[in-house]
């Protein structure tokens, strides 16, 4: 039988599987396909629907027989959380899983770290890799409940229904937290959602100092960014053993033949994304915690414009656990939105880092990054205004004609955000959009701003400021007749973008 730590995985043989949570635990299962999202309710098993094709549930044991699974299903979630919904997990003993074989054979045990806010924890999962099944252990942590489970996984849930171990829900998106709060265990933190802060437009037949400022709440996405999910699986080694610690050497072969595989070009390392990639790991280790920043608040981006890259966009995995390249590798390929940012094809540069703490545990830093360069700016800002003008067009608008001295403006507030470290539209000084496209030289009486942060791509920040009530009326306000895109790579967040109207 194998003791499995958290990010350890086990192949598995044929035939039908029994997974057992013994104590006050409820267990349930969430089936899906490579994109990891469930096709219907009834890839959600639990103890009001205890039966679906190839799972079923018998009081604490779940029964797997992965043959039997609908079609297209490869993988099974098992989930876990209170029996009693107001006992939290942290009062409750260590969750053990116990995973047995055709024959009553034990094939393995995982026992993740004690819970403590979280209520409900994702143990392992029943995934296919080529023909065969695997185990693996993992651990992760939900705030909210089930509910929260579910949103991820795709399951609509009502906001007033009882979802067995949930906590109140206020709505918007999960609330995933910290679970290796000693440096151990998995974490299923959400990464800060991008943001897209409320647009501001005025008319201003004379430009004022100062005004009242529109701004509609953000709306963070739920399930997180691609990419920017902060995994950790994390083995031990034997007490006061050290785990040596790979180098990169054939990591490059293995991401690149995954690229070639995707349709996307490939990556070379890069000296200093390599650079900021070993202190962000070494800050990880040094205190046993994943995490984009460290404890002076520091974030990983931040890491990399101080090494002296300048980026266009960015991408990063922080994980805990894989003992070699190879295993690292696997695990970014192990779920759709891992899997999307090692195989993006925008990104041309690369840098990875492992780092060992006192235990033995592995914390690994994989940076993916695409240049900086004036054209390529040009380019990213060119297709924003394209998307941005689609959707006028789609709503039967003219399109907006880009504007240097916008433009210009535009720009100058992205790079303003990142070097002093703010996101508003009001900068430390007090300027405001209309202040800073006069100062940029614009003559336009009517100036209107987006601004948002974290995203990666143009389709992916103009969907978000179109999903957002305030920043689509911009967008899609009649009256504008010329636009700037403004995009900078640093600071805390990682991307800050600028969309200024004027007519």
């Amino acid at each position: 039988m194998t003791e499995l730590v958290p990010g350890g995985n086990v192949p598995l043989p044929g035939g039908i599987l029994t997974l057992r949570v013994p104590g006050p635990f409820d267990v349930c299962a969430l089936i899906t396909d490579d994109g990891g999202k469930v096709r219907g309710d009834g890839d959600f098993v639990f103890y009001n629907q205890p039966t679906t094709s190839g799972a079923r549930l018998q009081g604490q044991e779940l029964v797997i027989d992965p043959r039997g699974l609908r079609a297209g299903a490869s993988r099974v979630t098992v989930v876990i959380s209170s029996a009693d919904p107001a006992t939290p997990l942290a009062r409750l003993p260590a969750p053990t899983l116990h995973i047995t074989g055709p024959g009553s054979r034990a094939l393995a045990r995982f026992t993740p770290s004690r819970p403590q806010r979280e209520t409900v924890l994702l143990l392992a999962e029943i995934y296919r890799r080529g023909g065969a099944w695997k185990l693996r252990a993992l651990g992760q942590g939900y705030a909210d409940g089930l509910a929260g489970v579910a949103r991820d996984f795709g399951v609509d849930v009502a906001e007033d229904t009882a979802m067995p171990g949930s906590a109140p829900h206020r709505g918007g998106s999960t609330g995933r937290v910290h679970t290796a709060p000693h440096g151990r265990g998995p974490s299923g933190r959400m990464p800060s959602a991008p943001q897209a802060h409320g647009p501001t437009s005025r008319i201003t037949p004379t430009p004022q100092p100062h005004g009242s400022t529109g701004r509609a709440t953000p709306t963070p996405r739920a399930g997180g960014q691609t990419g920017r999910a902060i995994p950790s699986p994390r083995p031990h080694g034997p007490t006061g053993q050290v785990a040596s610690v790979p180098g990169p050497d054939g990591f490059l072969g293995l991401v690149n033949s995954a690229r070639a595989r995707a349709g996307s070009p490939p990556v070379s390392l890069d000296a200093r994304l390599t650079a900021a990639a070993r202190a962000h790991a070494g800050v990880m280790a040094a205190r046993g915690v994943l995490g984009s920043e460290g404890p002076d608040g520091t974030s990983v981006y931040q890491r990399v414009t101080a090494a002296g890259y300048a980026y266009l966009t960015i991408g990063e995995h922080l994980v805990s656990g894989p003992r070699t390249p190879d295993d690292f590798v696997e695990y970014c390929l192990s779920s759709e939105q891992t899997r999307r940012t090692l195989c993006e094809p925008g990104f041309d540069q690369a840098g990875l880092a492992c780092v060992a703490d006192r235990s033995g545990g592995l914390y690994w830093t994989a940076l993916w990054a695409r240049p900086f360069s004036p054209g390529a700016l040009a380019r990213t800002a060119s297709e924003v205004v394209a998307l941005t003008n689609a959707e006028r067009a789609a709503a039967g608008l003219p399109p907006l004609s880009a504007d240097p001295s916008l433009t210009n403006a535009a720009q100058a507030h992205s790079d303003d955000m990142v070097a002093r470290a703010f996101y508003s539209h009001t900068s430390p000084g007090g300027a405001q959009p209309w202040d800073r496209a006069a100062a940029a030289g614009s003559t336009r009486r009517t100036i209107g701003e987006n601004i948002a942060c974290g995203q990666r791509s143009p389709a992916e920040v103009v969907l978000g400021w179109m999903n957002s009530p305030g920043h689509r009326a911009n967008i899609l306000k009649l009256a504008f007749t010329h636009i700037g895109i403004g995009l900078a790579g640093g600071g805390k967040s990682g991307t800050y973008w600028t969309q200024l109207f004027g007519a």
